[in-house]
């Protein structure tokens, strides 16, 4: 029987006002949002480095407020996937990965590169792109993750670049991109993005229980029985450590969608 990673959920940044009253208590204090959120999920994805960068000393500040064995997930910057060619993005890269994300030391989880829906896939291009993707900064291990949302990437090609070279494919669950669910890498990175405010816990019951089910075999290192992954011939069985942020839409549950997944896996 494989053996199984940790499973992690959690949603994209800790502040936003609608949260409040409703995620967090009445009256906390903004200042002490990111403690009490790493204190109630096990990962956050920092969204804020899409726009602009930050300081070291902010990293060092979010890294001190989080409990032992909290993970930060960090979503790269804008300038270094919303190019026409991303292979020339290697200053934009290196700027990124410079900014100081090493501080966040054993909270760093992957790195998420996320690109717009209009770019398609160009094998020779996409492949000098992660070709830029460094494994270490400073001697810390990096992990990568590309969320692609345009339909041309829906190739065992892009499955296989990916896997070479150990990047996961995030399995993204939007109804207007594709939902790729092959294990390309180590651990597995989902964006589940389909909740509603509507419903207290942003996804009704049946369905959160058939992601706990799937992300329990994706922390087995097998895709699940009912996704159709484009490359069959996956990585061995195995432990894989699996990061699951509720996004977008359904935004004010998306904390209590998250605590309701962590009850069930």
């Amino acid at each position: 029987m494989a053996q199984a990673g940790q499973i992690r959920a959690g949603i994209g940044g800790w502040t936003f006002e609608p949260w409040r009253g409703v995620f967090y208590p009445q009256g906390l204090k903004h200042a002490d949002e990111l403690a009490y959120a790493s204190r109630h999920l096990t990962a956050l994805e920092i969204n804020s480095t899409y726009y602009s960068s930050q300081k070291p000393e902010t990293f060092a500040k979010w890294a001190a407020a989080t409990p032992d064995g909290f993970v930060f997930t960090v979503k790269a910057s804008r300038f270094c996937t919303n190019r026409r060619v991303l292979a020339e993005a290697g200053e934009s890269v290196g700027k990124f990965l410079n900014q100081g994300i090493v501080e966040l030391g054993d909270r760093l989880g992957p790195i998420l590169w996320q690109f717009m829906p209009t770019k398609k896939f160009d094998e020779a291009d996409f492949g000098g792109f992660l070709d830029l993707l460094p494994t270490t900064q400073n001697g810390l291990k990096l992990r990568h993750c590309v969320e692609v949302r345009h339909a041309s990437f829906v190739d065992p090609k892009f499955v296989k670049m990916c896997r070479d070279r150990n990047v996961a494919i995030c399995v993204s669950e939007n109804e207007n991109y594709p939902l790729i669910s092959d294990i390309t890498a180590d651990f597995v990175y989902s964006r589940l993005l389909m909740g509603s405010d509507e419903i207290e816990t942003g996804y009704v019951a049946e369905d959160l229980d058939v992601w706990a089910e799937r992300f329990g075999e994706y922390s087995k290192g097998r895709v699940p029985g009912d996704l159709k992954p484009i490359d069959r011939t996956g990585p061995a069985e195995g432990p894989h450590e699996t990061f699951v942020f509720f996004i977008h839409e359904g935004k004010v549950r998306a904390p209590a969608a998250a605590q309701e997944l962590l009850k069930r896996v």
